[in-house]
C-alpha cells in the first residue's frame, strides 16, 4: 500500500557535515525529519518525509551543502507503508513461509531497495535496518510466498544495482525458528 508521501534519503561520510546538511534541508522546505543520526564508521544518515516537491527541494539543498561527503542519496515517491513501518524496527509477520534478505554496502540504500521490493510483490516487510549496530551497512528482510519473495528480492537489488549489494538470500521454506531471528 502506498502512503502518498515522499521520502528523501541522504547518507554522509561526516557526522558534522551531516548535521549541517540536516539543518539546511529543514530550512529549505516543509519536511519532517524521520531519522537523523550518527551511525558506525563516522557516518550520518538523514531520512525526511513530506510532499514530493518539498522533499525534492530539501534534497537539492542537502546535495549543495553535503557535497563530497554524500555517500548515497535517493528519493522515494509514494513510499510503501510496509517499508516505512519497518524502518529500524522489527514488524512480525503472521506466517513465515519464505524469507528474503538483502544486505547493502551502505545504510540507506536498504530502505530504497525495501520500498522497491514491497512495491514489486505481495510481501511483508519485516525489517529495514539502516546501519544501526551493524558497521554502517544496511539490510532489509521480507517474508511471504516463495515466488513473491524471489520477485521482491530481485526488484530490491535491481533498484539499487548489484554494486551496492553485499549479499542477497532467499530461503524458500524457512524453518519456524527463523521467525525469532527476523
Amino acid at each position: 500500500m502506498l502512503s502518498n508521501i515522499a521520502l528523501g534519503l541522504v547518507e554522509l561520510s561526516s557526522i558534522a557535515k551531516g548535521i549541517e546538511t540536516l539543518d539546511a534541508m529543514c530550512k529549505a522546505a516543509g519536511i519532517k525529519p524521520e531519522v537523523h543520526q550518527a551511525i558506525s564508521k563516522g557516518k550520518y544518515i538523514i531520512v525526511i518525509s513530506g510532499p514530493i516537491g518539498e522533499v525534492e527541494s530539501a534534497l537539492a539543498r542537502g546535495a549543495d551543502i553535503g557535497g563530497n561527503a554524500i555517500i548515497a542519496r535517493h528519493i522515494i515517491r509514494n513510499a510503501h507503508t510496509g517499508a516505512l513501518a519497518a524502518l529500524n524496527k522489527k514488524v512480525k509477520a503472521d506466517k513465515i513461509e519464505a524469507v528474503g534478505i538483502v544486505e547493502t554496502k551502505e545504510a540507506l540504500p536498504a530502505l530504497f531497495a525495501a520500498d522497491a521490493a514491497a512495491k514489486a510483490a505481495f510481501v511483508h516487510v519485516s525489517e529495514v535496518n539502516t546501519g544501526k549496530g551493524i558497521g554502517g551497512k544496511g539490510y532489509f528482510t521480507v517474508v511471504g510466498e516463495p515466488g513473491a519473495v524471489r520477485t521482491a528480492v530481485t526488484a530490491g537489488v535491481k533498484a539499487i544495482g548489484e554494486d551496492a549489494v553485499v549479499s542477497r538470500i532467499v530461503i524458500p521454506n524457512a524453518h519456524h525458528h527463523i521467525g525469532a531471528a527476523i
